[in-house]
């Protein structure tokens, strides 16, 4: 029960949007670290993560049975019963965004909701089944989790907030488009209306070079306003660069699973990279 319970929290992706939380906090805290405070909005973030990917897995249980890559998905909730996941998604939810509201600033509790909703009402209920605008708007709820470790600690949203929101913003469509090209046909046969099913993979490997390029001045905004340090500058527009170029290459390409591969484990690895030099150069404080 418990393993399924663990499951179905997407413990993959709960971890990456868990961690850009604490490099988050650690930007705006500039290494001046109040650890309980992380701790509180490590927590809590994570439960209101969780629960909406347990609502995720309750809400698509049928659509998932069609796609090799979610199918197991089902498994986990029907060892569970469907009426205690829609129930345990829930709780988890409500004591998270009660932990952050109570014990970390409401602000950062009401950009989790704003998080979660965006993730289970606009993403999941609606523009999912609908529109190929899913990944588009579907990347505001991706992009919460480093403002709400941002606005833990300055009660606030500048800058700074803005800038994380639209690196994590601008990342997902063309990382999560890479992945529908290479499996474009259990997208078709699930119903699902992605932008490849729809207007082709040709026209998918077009609208991901803005969001890739619009990278490039988002870190150098990060740097400039002195969030972030010069190798932090450095490694992030020679990665963008990296990334952009072989986005670029996907114009020419005959081999589209390949060229999409490896494009996907560019972005994987491009956003990793980035958090971690992003927190080893976080500019310090000055008192």
């Amino acid at each position: 029960m418990l393993k399924d319970m663990i499951a179905l929290t997407k413990p993959g992706l709960l971890r990456l949007n868990v961690f850009a939380v604490a490099v988050g906090f650690w930007v705006a805290s500039k290494w001046d670290i109040n650890w309980l405070s992380l701790l509180m909005v490590v927590i809590g973030s994570t439960l209101v993560i969780a629960s909406a990917c347990v609502i995720n897995n309750y809400w698509d249980r049928e659509l998932d049975q069609k796609m090799e890559r979610t199918k197991k998905r089902m498994d986990y909730i029907n060892h569970l019963k469907p009426g205690f996941v829609l129930g345990y998604g829930i709780i988890l939810g409500v004591v998270g965004l009660a932990v952050l509201y109570l014990l970390v600033n409401p602000l950062s509790g009401w950009m989790a909701l704003l998080g979660w909703f965006a993730y289970i009402v606009i993403y999941t209920m609606w523009l999912k089944r609908s529109s190929t605008w899913s990944t588009s708007l579907g990347g505001i709820a991706g992009a919460m989790p480093p403002v709400i470790g941002y606005t833990a600690v300055t009660n606030e949203i500048d800058a700074g907030a803005w800038l994380l929101f639209a690196l994590l913003f601008l990342w997902q469509p063309p990382h999560f488009w890479s992945l529908g090209i290479r499996r474009v046909e259990e997208y078709r046969a699930a119903g699902f209306p992605l932008l490849p099913v729809v207007k082709g993979v040709k026209r998918t490997k077009f609208q991901m070079i803005p969001y890739v390029f619009l990278l490039l001045p988002a870190v150098f905004l990060l740097y400039y306003y002195d969030y972030v340090g010069l190798v932090f500058l450095i490694v992030s527009l020679v990665g963008g660069l990296i990334w952009f170029v072989h986005t670029l290459s996907g114009l020419k390409t005959q081999d589209d699973e390949k060229w999409a591969k490896v494009n996907f484990l560019i972005s994987v690895n491009y956003l990793m990279i980035v958090f971690i030099v992003m927190v080893a150069n976080t500019v310090y404080k000055l008192n």
